[in-house]
């Protein structure tokens, strides 16, 4: 699945990369993984959230 999204990616107009966030749930205490696809230029703002 992962190699769908990358060829993808690299066939659109804009550069694109794949961003992965761990995030801790607040009721349970363990870690989820949340990704999603961010324009090269947003990466570091969507890593300050």
């Amino acid at each position: 699945m992962a190699k769908k999204v990358v060829a993808s990616l690299q066939s659109a107009g804009k550069d694109f990369a794949k961003v992965i966030r761990m995030v801790k749930s607040p009721k349970t205490g363990a870690y989820t993984f949340k990704d999603t696809i961010v324009a090269n230029d947003q990466v570091k703002e969507f890593l300050k959230k």
